[in-house]
């Protein structure tokens, strides 16, 4: 039965993951708590930095996190179709074609059909969109390295390591993306 007791006072976004390993262990004690601690630990940890970046970055210039991702697939990747857009930038079509209206209003964008099938959308940045990914991107790395700092090179290196050996994981965990 669940204990009704109020959660400590000193509860944190971060100091959660503990808390919430213990008490999911007490009303679960098959739970698998290394698991859940590092799907817990990540998704907060990404969550920190995502809104570092959009509150100290992004949302200064104009931008919201998933407008950043969508610039910046077109910068690197060059104009694309709206589908494979949102696959690279990891969100759905139905979020992607929300967001293109604001992104080409703000005169970030232009969406035009595109020439070998007139039914699928074609992406690319407009000069303003250019220059907006140039200086937000800039700033956008100061902060990835002023969080990059709290590793030495090597533990960057070997989290890098993780995280990918954790995503070819995926596979055999028959996880779910977006596509």
């Amino acid at each position: 039965m669940t204990d009704n007791a109020a959660p400590p006072s000193d509860l944190t976004f971060w100091s959660f993951v503990d808390y919430a390993v213990r008490k999911a262990e007490q009303e679960l004690p098959s739970v698998n708590t290394d698991a859940m601690r590092m799907v817990l630990t990540l998704n907060r940890a990404t969550s920190m930095v995502i809104y570092d970046l959009e509150s100290s970055v992004h949302r200064p210039r104009g931008l919201t996190w998933p407008g950043f991702r969508v610039i910046f697939a077109l910068w690197l990747a060059g104009p694309m179709e709206a589908k494979t857009t949102a696959e690279i930038s990891g969100m759905s079509r139905a979020a992607l074609s929300a967001l293109l209206n604001t992104l080409e209003r703000d005169g970030l964008i232009v969406r035009e059909r595109a020439a070998h099938d007139r039914r699928a959308l074609q992406l690319s940045l407009t000069e303003a969109g250019y220059g907006a990914i140039l200086g937000s991107f800039r700033a956008h790395n100061r902060r990835e390295s002023a969080w990059a700092q709290a590793l030495e090179p090597d533990e960057r290196r070997e989290l890098v390591r993780l995280l990918n050996k954790l995503m070819a994981g995926s596979t055999d965990a028959k996880a779910k993306f977006r596509s």
